[in-house]
């Protein structure tokens, strides 16, 4: 028997397979496409998703093949300049093509002994109080002490557990492709600034090679959004937005999206569990699809491999759920407002032109962005110092940098005083003796994923707070 089966081979599930493999896990990720498509349909990571790949040693990998935006307009599209005070060492977003991201992950999940089965669908599974059993479409079966659905939004691993999809269906349908142009770019971004005057649903973005990435409005919504636009549908859509199709040619590929928000009533059933899009839909405004579900991964990893390790404290595992359902939530509402405020309507026009003036105040426009960069996520922990379940950014120590010290996927205590001892955990936690300018704090407990679970100065205090995320004291 393995120790986790990991349903989808998507930047969800091949992140949780390298956070998994930091512990020793021993992992199986089942991909049912043969070969990586190459598509993009995401286009970047936000400063959460950058320090989370810094946190792991990986941002150097991912930096080089990105461009760095520090400019506003992810809100709605609505145009601001970059907030001056982001919380962050990574003050940016990072163009950087989904099938990339997708590459780099499945690199590093394979350097650290993860194995990746492709053409493998899951079409089944069972579980009981020992593992999973999943049964794929060749007949064969496999067995696991977990199983985690990172299978997309038209998840078949939630469909088996019997797990609810509550939300909104599609209202709107949106064409999406990449395909060369017959006019030159100066006419091209002439027409498009025009039509975006009434029309924020529309745009043409340079992908280099002269191809474009157009996206459009279509008619109504379809039954089956798994069928891909032609590209005659492509071109009369445009026609009728802007009033010429530009002479789009050649696509590279086609492809259409609702805006469908949905989020799953629970993130674990037993032994399964859901990640990413399995566990969460909404509409790509702001671009925070690929990273909730990064993130997701970010906070599921540890946990569960404290689980299949044998030390996780009682709930630990359940904390996935508590921590990851209400931050989905979150980006579904504001998905929502930001499809709203798209709209071409009189009052959602009105609404936004007031949300406009608004986010002149650089502390509206600094809120709004914490939201989609997910830097502002706070956990529940109770009641304590206000970096208390916040995630703590980088900063530079006597002797290197925080996130250097965070790759192995350890908990760490920063103990400026070297008064301070995890005896007892240190299997599980790095205690290091060092401190900071920019930190006015005795000492902090950080988790695996980076969130403070303990600010202090008091051993007895730390000594009650490590068993509630590092299980109990070994001898």
């Amino acid at each position: 028997m393995m120790d986790v089966i990991v349903a989808g081979g998507g930047p969800t599930g091949l992140m949780l397979a390298a956070e998994l493999r930091l512990h020793g896990v021993d992992v199986l990720v089942l991909e049912k496409e043969t070969e990586p498509t190459g598509r993009s349909r995401a286009r970047g990571l936000h400063a959460r998703s950058i320090e989370v790949m810094d946190q792991r040693g990986l941002a150097d990998r991912f930096l080089p093949l990105g461009e760095k935006f520090a400019v506003g307009g992810f809100f709605a599209g609505i145009s601001t300049a970059w907030p001056a005070r982001l919380d962050t060492t990574h003050s940016y977003v990072l163009a950087i093509p989904q099938a990339v991201t997708e590459r780099l992950l499945a690199e590093r999940a394979t350097e650290l002994g993860a194995e990746i089965r492709r053409g493998c669908e899951l079409i089944a599974l069972d579980q009981d109080e020992h593992g999973v059993t999943a049964g794929l479409a060749d007949g064969t079966r496999l067995r696991s002490r977990y199983l985690v659905g990172c299978d997309g939004g038209r998840s078949t691993v939630r469909r088996l557990i019997g797990v609810d999809f509550p939300g909104e269906p599609s209202r709107t349908e949106t064409l999406l492709g990449d395909m060369e142009v017959g006019v030159p770019p100066q006419t091209l971004g002439a027409v498009i600034a025009e039509v975006r005057k009434t029309q924020l649903r529309f745009g043409a973005i340079p992908e280099g090679d002269g191809v474009y990435r157009f996206i459009v409005p279509a008619v109504g919504v379809t039954e089956d959004r798994t069928t891909p636009p032609t590209l005659e549908e492509f071109k009369g859509r445009l026609r009728a937005v802007a009033g010429t199709d530009f002479g789009v040619h050649s696509p590279r590929w086609l492809s259409r999206f609702g805006d469908a928000t949905r989020l799953a009533e629970r993130y674990r059933v037993g032994r399964v569990l859901l990640a990413g899009d399995a566990a969460h839909i909404h509409p790509p405004t702001g671009g925070q699809g690929l990273n909730l579900g990064v993130q997701d991964a970010f906070n599921l990893g540890w946990k569960l491999a404290a689980e299949v390790d044998g030390w996780a404290p009682e709930g630990l595992l359940d904390s996935y759920h508590a921590e990851r359902h209400p931050v989905a939530a979150d980006v579904l509402d504001n998905t929502r407002a930001q499809m709203e405020l798209l709209s071409p309507e009189p009052g959602a026009r009105s609404v936004r032109r007031l949300l406009s003036e608004l986010m002149e105040f650089e502390a509206v426009n600094q809120y709004l962005i914490e939201k989609i960069s997910a830097i502002g996520v706070r956990y529940d922990f109770g009641q304590g110092h206000a970096l208390l379940g916040r995630r703590m950014r980088d900063v530079e120590l006597r002797r290197g940098r925080l996130y250097e010290l965070m790759h192995g996927g350890r908990g760490l205590l920063l103990d400026p005083t070297g008064r301070l001892s995890v005896a007892g955990w240190a299997d599980r936690v790095d205690h290091v003796v060092d401190g900071s300018e920019r930190l006015d704090l005795s000492a902090v407990l950080l988790r695996p994923d980076g969130h403070v679970a303990w600010v202090g100065d008091d051993q007895q205090d730390l000594l009650d707070r490590l068993p509630r995320w590092f299980g109990a004291a070994t001898r």
